[in-house]
């Protein structure tokens, strides 16, 4: 059972290092609404880092050290292997990988950790696209800019989508937008973006715009024949083109199981009464999907049938 003092401090040391990782000043009292702890307690805490050499403090600025710093990286590259392990081999909802990833991060060895990130195949980056630290503590470069900072008629590509705060992560993915999606961005201005993505407008707040980073590309552009597995009607033939990044783990491979890989042909049978789920004919057999699987599978009609 780990103590849950070790839990605060490393906590702590985590929010250090996400303040100065974005270039943010880390305080007492945002340590405190950080941790959710008194602010007396807040002053206890920092004072037992300072007395550990884990950090410095400057008036009512605090600073990691070498030490302090080598600590908090560690708490990250678990936290972000273990969001990798839960999306690629579990089932777990997406929702619940972040809040499972902060129990398992005070949890794991040098050990531990180095052997899981050898089993994931030594990830470069987590789930939502954050960079995951090698054993040495370095992170891989990468030139990423804020959506908002995209001009129109740009053409971008999601690599990173921040998990915090919970219900604003939820809204975007329901929106399906996930780090690796290809996006045209068609306006902007200080409130709004709107973006074209896997053949759908989307229209995105500024809160909600500010989550995400991506990387510019060359043109990107979209088949407009291309259309979701859902939207066949029974009867109706396409073949697979490509899967949404949004199916992931388990998910996924129960699909590439089922021969769901591109050029594969699909007829769409029957639904249910409530019209989720349907049924399709894969291969031979028949398959049922939940709307919410088959909205993430991309098709182009068969235009013979």
């Amino acid at each position: 059972m780990v103590n849950n003092n070790r839990i605060k401090m490393e906590d702590a040391l985590k929010h250090l290092f996400d303040c100065e990782y974005n270039k943010l000043e880390c305080t007492i009292n945002s340590i405190s609404e950080s941790l959710s702890i008194k602010y007396r307690k807040t002053i206890n805490l920092v004072s037992k880092l300072e007395k550990l050499k884990l950090i410095k403090i400057y008036g009512s600025k605090l600073i990691l050290t070498e030490e302090g710093k080598t600590y908090a990286i560690k708490i990250v590259r678990i936290h972000r292997l273990w969001e990798r392990y839960l999306a690629d081999h579990t089932s777990i909802e997406e929702s619940e990988w972040h809040r499972l990833a902060e129990l398992k991060e005070h949890d794991y060895d040098l050990l531990d950790v180095n052997r899981l990130s050898a089993k994931l195949g030594n990830p470069l980056i987590d789930p939502h696209g954050d960079p995951i630290p090698n054993k040495l503590g370095v992170f891989p470069k990468r030139d990423e800019i804020k959506l908002l900072d995209v001009t129109p008629g740009s053409s971008a590509q999601i690599i990173h989508i921040e998990d915090e705060p919970k219900e604003v992560y939820k809204q975007l993915t329901n929106l399906r937008l996930h780090p690796g999606t290809q996006i045209n961005i068609l306006e902007s201005n200080c409130e709004m973006i709107k973006l074209f993505a896997d053949g759908s407008e989307v229209v995105l707040n500024s809160i909600l715009a500010n989550q995400i980073s991506v990387i510019l590309i060359a043109e990107y552009k979209h088949d407009s024949q291309l259309i979701t597995l859902s939207s066949l009607e029974s009867g109706e033939v396409a073949y697979v083109v490509r899967l949404s990044n949004g199916l992931r783990g388990q998910q996924r491979r129960r699909l590439l199981d089922f021969g769901i890989v591109p050029g594969t042909k699909i007829t769409a049978t029957l639904q249910s009464l409530g019209g989720d789920p349907k049924a399709f004919e894969v291969r031979g057999s028949i398959i049922a999907l939940r709307k919410n699987q088959s909205d993430l599978i991309f098709v182009k009609p068969n235009t013979n049938n």
